[in-house]
């Protein structure tokens, strides 16, 4: 299902056939556009939208939920989200975005013009209300899908309230944003002083090591079988950050900002809009929080937070 304005280009939509009519993974974006394609996909499965019974949601982003009030009000359909991600709709909606928003800048050592420029920015994306869902699902938990085996696995770091979904009889793992077969999803920076976004994302990898997946169905890009090599992959590339981050450290860099400049990404920090770069800003917070959790880092709270080495930590190290 197409995606407005972002180079992803699409979210992948996944239809469970049953009895009782057709289940959903995922909504997709709210337009008019993506309405339409969900009507033909189903169309050519013999289906439609007044036919869906229920939308599993992976996760509260928009590419993800957007959509999913528009086929319940088509359809009757019943809409879930882990309870995590529902506690946080709020922050989503009014007319002014939610300090938490732009207040990330602020903390990681951002320059006052950007600051200023994001609030604008983001004041233009707030949503005045976002419905919530009609049931919550917790780990484990296996959702009424007639006719398939599905459990819901909690996956948090994407965010606080990721869900994938294992069906062991076929061997499939619906991974949602969690694991994608090339790109690397955004961990976003803790909301407190005791959150370890990096670590939780990290440790939800472990957690899916557990599975015997024969294929693998993502939100994006493409299906994929390999999921051990690929969860190897992932850590490895968050490994390799640690080690800018530090790197970066070592070289008198203090604020999440400056750090984030020294990073390498998708393309040169130069060349990022203000929204990715503070896509990217919160990233480097989440890495410098995970490293203060494992001991390496030293974290200074203040207006602006600022990092430094633990004693005999190297640069690289």
């Amino acid at each position: 299902m197409p995606l407005p304005n972002t180079s992803l280009r699409y979210v992948l939509v996944y239809v469970f056939e049953t009895p009782a009519g057709p289940y959903l993974v995922d909504a997709g974006w709210d337009n008019d556009e993506a309405y339409d394609a969900l009507s033909a996909g189903l169309v050519a499965l013999g289906s439609r939208i007044e036919d869906i019974r229920g939308v599993l949601v992976t996760h509260v982003h928009p590419d993800h939920y957007g959509l999913a009030h528009r086929i319940r009000e088509a359809s009757g359909a019943w809409v879930s989200l882990h309870p995590a991600d529902a506690a946080v709709i709020p922050q989503f909606e009014g007319s002014e975005p939610s300090p938490a928003f732009y207040g990330l800048l602020r903390r990681a050592g951002a320059p006052t013009s950007a600051i200023d420029e994001q609030r604008t920015a983001l004041r233009m994306l707030a949503s005045r209300e976002i419905p919530r869902p009609d049931l919550l699902i917790e780990d484990g938990e296996r959702p009424d899908v007639p006719g398939w085996d599905l459990t819901s696995v909690w996956t948090p770091g994407h965010t606080p309230g990721h869900l994938c979904f294992w069906e062991p009889r076929h061997r499939l793992l619906l991974s949602g944003d969690h694991v994608l077969p090339r790109i690397t999803p955004n961990v976003p920076p803790p909301a407190d002083e005791d959150g370890d976004t990096l670590g939780d994302f990290l440790e939800s990898l472990d957690r899916l090591a557990e599975r015997d997946a024969l294929e693998v169905l993502p939100a994006h890009e493409h299906r994929f079988t390999d999921l051990g090599g690929r969860l190897a992959q992932l850590a490895g590339h968050h490994d390799r950050r640690f080690a800018e981050v530090l790197t970066a450290l070592g070289e008198g860099r203090e604020v999440a900002w400056d750090v984030a400049e020294r990073m390498s990404w998708s393309r040169p920090w130069q060349e990022m809009d203000l929204l990715a770069r503070r896509a990217a800003v919160g990233e480097a917070f989440a890495h410098l929080r995970a490293l203060a959790r494992r001991g390496l880092v030293i974290e200074k709270s203040g207006d602006a937070v600022r990092w430094s080495p633990a004693d005999g930590v190297g640069s690289g190290a």
